[in-house]
Parts: structure tokens; sequence; C-alpha cells
């Protein structure tokens, strides 16, 4: 343990009140009391009730007796207490530190400090907890009895359940692409505000399916005590692509499906995964089985990877992991693979994410930071090089990842086995790191996971912290659903990623002549290759041809908004599905970005929009994750938001009250701008403010957009000088990203 252990049991106790369960994301008081033990707490001695990093609940505050998070502190025997708050004040995973310090006198045996977190004495609404489930959420008591500032755990600590609130938010998922006749199933579930699934649905909705589906029921109902309905066995008598809906009583469409494409024949199916996440063992939150049980039977993942900081892995724990990797991978259901992410200081390389295919191998840390065992410190990896050289004969695969630390691939990259980047998280969107791929001629596809450190791999909703994204996911393009297959589909680079998605995505490159298409990177020496007329993304070619047929095919639950047709770092175009005469009343205002690459990227977009000679007959938020936040219209129709990026995107869509009436304001501290309503149109308004990408854009839709499905060619002319990488970026309506791997052709 990193703190003292010293006689725990003579440094008093610690209770709370009320005990029991809690809904996530309500407000409740609390009254936690410390009663000191033998040694009491001398003069200057102190105390830290500290929470998880993970945690979102409200920051306690001393100020405001009428406002929420107010926290009071009291002496029984009146000693003089000092109180702060910290995010950053105690040894991580538990770093959230609320400190009390004794200044002036001291406690003796029996004496107690009371804290009332939420104090509603004086109308506060109490303290919001945090916003995801937890079965042990606990109030952890250091106490430094003999002002050493050497701390002692509480022996037993102070814990409450948190739990789910009702429904309001339903999703229905069906795999992405099944062959034939294959059988397949429907997995619903209702989500509460925070994204946690709930048990608490109690309602019969009708489902509805556009293609004739055997065994599919005419209704389904989900009772009290159940997380999900899944209904297996259901087979489709016809090719074509697949949507279920849900709906209610009154006949509102509460979920649609992702589409579902049955073809005849395959050789690839998708399966989706989040190859990066973490639990209590190390900075998350709920164990590591419960880790692996969410992304199984709350989200409906086929793949999953437990990825903890290597510094925080002990050997029985990385054991531990490598158990339950071995019992929770079951082909054709759920794969696991053993994983571990690298943790170096951003100077030595940045974070990496590494995946093993067989479990017992050796974890080689970026440092024992907080390992207290030393005995295998000579297999530690303290920089990427490093790592990459002791992986060198490993059959593994690792992509590159930026969390608080950035990956630098500049710095270091390994083309055997760093197959990919991850360009979004729940930490944000980061295109710059595909760029910085290009940039050096590095061959690499692009993937998405959550690193959710909330217990939610494959629906990891930010909450309210300073995380800033929806966690991302992605889609392996595999011959067989089993581990090798998955890990031939990483290798290969034959996947793409999603900001949380799921849609059907397919770029391929048709050429009139054959191109030799390599088995893996020909820059690795003597390397199996075959002649091709087409490939597909993440595949390398070396053709004669100077223009190809690049064919892009989307289909998504929501409308497409645009697509980014990309070779490398030119955007060739941006294709919008509707034209000018399509455009209405309903129009875009978009903030995107961040500052800088490291820990502090947060970009803050607090405003206000208003028309004059003009209203806003309706507003909606984009990306509005954290509902802590405001968004919300004034009595005079002035709509004023709180919001934060961290590379992705927010905003919000209004429909005016008339289509060129009047002039926009827009006003943030970063951009202010007048426009006039009849001045935007279907291509974009970009106002710049510096960092990356940090930028307000402002555009017009159609009032309805039909677009779900797309499928376009381009003919591309080929560089001489570099590789091509052809990929796409899709923007979806309902503010999420889906990027393809690229496929890289030279000549």
């Amino acid at each position: 343990m990193p703190h003292s252990t010293y006689l725990p049991e003579k440094m008093g106790s610690a209770s709370i009140e009320p005990t029991g369960s809690f809904e996530a994301g309500s407000y409740q008081e609390f009254t936690l009391t410390y009663t000191a033990g033998y040694f009491g707490i001398d003069d200057t001695g102190s105390l830290k009730i500290v929470h998880r990093f993970a945690s979102d609940m409200g920051k306690p505050q001393f100020d405001n007796p009428a406002a929420a998070n107010y926290v009071t502190v009291e002496a029984s025997n009146g000693a003089v207490l000092q109180v702060e708050y910290d995010g950053k004040r105690n040894i991580r995973p538990w770093d959230k530190t609320l400190y009390i310090k004794v200044v002036r006198g001291f406690l003796r045996v029996g004496d107690q400090i009371v804290v009332r977190f939420g104090d509603r004495r004086q109308g506060s609404p109490g303290m919001r907890i945090q916003t995801f489930c937890e079965d042990s959420f606990e109030f952890k008591v250091l106490v430094d009895a003999i002002a050493t500032y050497n701390y002692v755990e509480l022996p037993t600590q102070p814990e409450i359940r948190i739990i789910p609130g009702p429904p309001l938010l339903y999703k229905a998922i069906l795999p992405t692409q099944r062959p034939g006749k294959a059988k397949f199933r429907l997995c619903l579930k209702g989500e509460d505000r925070w994204g946690n699934p709930s048990d608490l649905c109690d309602q019969t909705f009708q489902l509805h399916a556009n293609l004739p589906v055997d065994g599919l029921p005419a209704a389904v109902t989900f009772a009290n005590g159940e997380f999900a309905q899944v209904i297996e066995g259901l087979s489709v008598a016809q090719a074509g692509d697949l949507i279920i809906d849900l709906i209610d009583a009154d006949g509102k469409v509460v979920a649609r499906s992702n589409p579902c494409r049955f073809a005849e024949t395959s050789a690839l199916l998708p399966y989706w995964g989040d190859l990066h996440g973490q639990s209590e063992e190390t900075i998350g939150t709920n164990s590591a089985r419960d880790f692996y049980g969410f992304a199984r039977d709350k989200a409906f993942l086929d793949i999953c990877v437990h990825q903890g900081n290597d510094f925080q892995i002990t050997t029985e724990f990385w054991n531990w992991l490598n158990e339950l990797s071995a019992e929770f991978t079951e082909n054709d259901r759920f794969i696991v693979f053993p994983g571990w992410e690298w943790s170096g200081n951003t100077g030595l390389g940045g974070d990496r994410n590494v995946l093993h295919m067989h479990e017992g191998r050796q974890i080689h840390r970026s440092s024992h930071a907080l390992v207290d065992d030393l005995s295998d410190i000579e297999t530690d990896a303290n920089s990427a090089n490093d790592l990459f050289e002791a992986l060198k004969d490993e059959d593994c695969t690792v992509f590159a990842h930026i969390g608080g630390r950035y990956a630098d691939i500049k710095v270091a990259h390994d083309q055997r086995i760093e197959k990919g980047v991850e360009v979004h998280s729940a930490w944000g969107t980061f295109e710059w790191l595909v760029q910085d791929a290009f940039e050096q001629g590095y061959r690499v596809g692009i993937l998405s996971n959550s690193d959710g450190h909330k217990g939610r791999p494959g629906a990891s909703h930010p909450g309210s912290t300073s995380f800033g994204a929806y966690g991302g996911l992605t889609c392996v393009l595999a011959p067989e659903f089993t581990r090798a297959g998955i890990m031939q589909g990483l290798r290969k680079r034959h996947y793409y990623g999603t900001t949380g998605n799921r849609v059907i995505l397919d770029t391929r490159v048709e050429l009139e002549e054959d191109a030799e298409l390599f088995a893996d990177d020909p820059r690795l020496g003597d390397v199996a290759s075959e002649m091709v007329r087409d490939a597909m993304m993440g595949d390398i070619l070396r053709c004669g041809e100077r223009e190809v047929n690049f064919t892009i095919e989307v289909h998504g639950a929501a409308a497409i908004e645009r697509i980014d047709i990309r070779n490398g770092l030119e955007t060739l175009e941006v294709f919008r599905p509707y034209s000018e005469a399509e455009l209405g009343r309903r129009i875009r205002v978009i903030w995107e970005g961040s500052e800088y690459r490291g820990r502090g990227r947060e970009t803050r977009w607090d405003g206000f929009a208003e028309l004059t000679a003009n209203g806003f007959e309706s507003v909606t938020p984009i990306n509005r994750y954290n509902l802590d936040r405001q968004f919300e219209q004034t009595a005079t129709g002035r709509l004023e938001w709180s919001a934060i990026t961290t590379g992705g995107f927010g905003g919000f869509e209004a429909i005016l009250q008339d289509p060129v009436a009047g002039k926009l304001r827009i006003d943030t501290d970063l951009v202010k701008q007048e426009i006039n309503v009849a001045d935007i149109g279907r291509d974009e308004m970009i106002f710049e403010n510096g960092g990356i990408e940090r930028r307000i854009r402002v555009f017009r839709m159609p009032d309805k957009n039909p677009y779900n499905a797309l499928r376009i060619e381009r003919h591309i002319s080929l560089r001489d000088d570099r590789d091509n990488a052809l990929y796409v970026r899709v923007t979806h309506e309902d503010g999420h990203y889906s990027w393809s791997s690229p496929i890289y052709l030279f000549r």
C-alpha cells in the first residue's frame, strides 16, 4: 500500500448517513462522522476524504450555502479546522481530496469531525453524486494523527451504492452484417439520463422491421429488474439492409436499430469492439470482471480489451487479467485479448496499447511508479523504443493512444507491430495523430475506443468530468469470429473507427489493370503479394495506373451530413448529399477543436447566440453529454450555453422562424461574430481562433435530410511522389464521426 500501515485500528473510525442505494447523478445529503481513535489527531494533523479520479461527483464548495455541492465541516470539541478541496492531493487513483487540517487545537479519543456533503440546512439542493453506477462507492478516509503527513487508511471505509435511474433513452442493436440466412439476435436496452443501462424499464413496445424477419415477435415487454431484452434466433429470407424500430404505445419510434446488411457471400464480417478501458484495480470503476461482463451483456460488444496503466498493474493483477481474458473468450460470441496500456512519459514516446495473442506473456511497464514490488524491474521498457524492442518477437499488436499523455509517433514507431492509431476516445478526437503518421510516411489504420474509466466499455458516456466525448468503437473486419481472426483483421488494418455509433462503412479501390497487393507493409522486407484488381480499407498496393476508382458506401441510423474524401493530408472533396435548392430553415452552429496536444487541451465555448429581426422556432443541442452544463433559452429568446471541446465538436441546431431575415450574433470568449442570416448557406462559414482546429462553423441544411445511406464513386488521380492514402471521414447528423482506415497505393 502507498500509505502507512501503522496501527490503523488505533486511528479511529468513520461512518456515513444515510446508507443504501442512490440514483446516479441525483442530489443527496450525506453526513460523514469521523471519530478519533487512541492517538486522536495532534495540532496540525489532518484528515483526507478522497474519491477516485474517475468520479464526477459535484466539486465541493464552501461559500454558497444555497448552491449545490455545499460542504460544511466542524469539530465536536471546537477545534479550528482548515478545509480545502483539491482534485490532485492524494496518490492516484484516489486523488480527489477534501483536506481537513486541525490548525488550532487537537482531538482526543472519541472527539469527532462531522462533514456534511450537500448540507441542506441553508437551502442547498444537496451534493450531486457521480453520474455512473458503482456497487461500493467509498468515502475513503485517511488519517494523519501524529502530524507527520504520513497517512493511514482506516480499516473500514464508509460507502454507498450508486444505481441507475429510470430509462429516458432506448437503444436497439443489431449485428452490422451477416451472410444470407444466418441466425442473428436483436439486443434492446433502456438508459437513464446519464447513459447507465437501467433496470427500471417497465413498458411494452411494438417491433417493426423494414424486411420480413422470421422469429421476430410483434411486441417486447421490459420488466423491472431486467437490464436488457435479447431476442435470439432471428433470420431473414432476403438480401438487404435490415432496420428494426422500437415503438411505444403512442406510436412514437423510441429507438431505431443500426442497419444490418444481409448478403449471400462475404469473406470478412464486421465485429464491434472497445479495445481500451480500465477498471477500479487501476484508475477506473468497478472490477475487471464487471468490466468484461458489462461489455458483453450490457454494451453487446463482440470484442473487448482491458487496458490498465502499466505502472499501476501489479504482477498479481496482471495474472488475474490473464485469467479473465481466457475465461471470457468464447469463439463466435465474445473475444478478449490480454492487454495493457504502456503509459510512458510524453517525452519518451507517450501512450501505447498492447494486445497479446496469448495469455502468460511478460508485461513491460513504462515504470514501477505505483508498483512497490520491484522484483521484475529489469523487464521495464522506459521508452517507446525500448517497448518496441522488448516486443519485437511477441505475438501481439500495438496502437498509439492519446489520453492524459499523448503518443508521439515521431519519437518512436515500429511498423512491424504498431499497425494503428486511435483517433478518438472519451478524451476527445485527435485527427492530428493520423496526420503525424502521414507526415512520417507510416502506413497505419484508424481505430477508436473509449479508454473509459466509468465501468461502461462499449457504451462509455463521458458523464460530468473533463472527458469531452462519448467513447468510440472499432469495427474489425475479420475472416472468423475468433481471437486469431480478429488479430488478423487488426494486423491488416481492416477496420474502421467511430465515435460510438454503429454504421456500415465500406471503402474500396477498383483498378483497370492488375496491381500488387501486399500481405504486409513491403518496407518490412520479403513480404508475400498477389495480383488484384480491387482492394479494401487497410490494404497496401503497388500499381501502375495514374487514376483509380474509389467507392464509398455508408449506411447508418442517422442521416449523413457530409463525407470528407481525403488523400493523406489533402482533402479532395467535401461531399454533401443535398443541393442548395434543398436548403430550408435549419442551420447548425458548431464549435470544435482543442487548445494544444497535452493534458490541458480543453477549450471552453461558454457564450450565447441571438437573432435580430428573426427568432429561433426551436433549438437542439449537439453532443451535449454533460447535463450539468447550461443550455437554455432566456425569456428574450437568446440562447445561452456552457460547453467544452477536447478535439471533437459540439454545438446546436436551430430552426429559424424566417429562413433569411435578420442577423445572427454569436458571442464566446474565442469567437465573436455577427452574420446575415441570408448569407448562411450549404458551404460553411468558418471562424478560426488558433489552437488545433479551434473554431466555430455555421452552415445551413435541408429541413429534412433523407440520406441515411449513400454510395458514391470518385476517380482519384494518384500522386507519384508519395503514398496515396485514400480514406473518408463521415459526419452524421446525430453528432457522430466515422473514419475508414486508409487504402495505401504507391506507383
